[in-house]
């Protein structure tokens, strides 16, 4: 079993700071890749920062420079901080964990996700 828990989501003002968390616990044989999608109501879920395995990291264009993901292997959490935060930030948050099953099978496994919401 694998399950992922977000937190450190919240209300900030425009120009603060957010750390999220994701905490993975469970068996995990093998993990592709780590990332952060958001989504605001009414539009798709967006792809917003991605840690490969091998500790590569990739960010949608709308955030680069401003969020860093990161992870702390000893804690199994991926981390996302996300500074200079605008309204358009706002969205629920949330971890996904691709996550090789055997052979050529993977999975994807998603988190409850976070509210984030940022005021003008």
């Amino acid at each position: 079993q694998v399950q992922l828990v977000e937190s450190g989501g919240g209300l900030v003002q425009a120009g603060g700071s957010l750390r999220l968390s994701c905490a993975g616990s469970g068996i995990i044989f093998s993990i592709n890749a780590i990332a952060w999608y958001r989504q605001a109501p009414g539009k798709q879920r967006d792809l917003v920062a991605t840690i490969t395995s091998g500790g590569s990291t990739n960010y949608a264009d709308s955030v680069k420079g401003r969020f860093t993901i990161s992870r702390d292997n000893a804690k199994n959490t991926v981390y996302l901080q996300m500074n200079s935060l605008k309204p358009e930030d706002t969205a629920v948050y949330y971890c996904n964990a691709n996550i090789k099953i055997s052979g050529p099978y993977s999975y994807n496994y998603w988190g409850q996700g976070t509210q984030v919401t940022v005021s003008s």
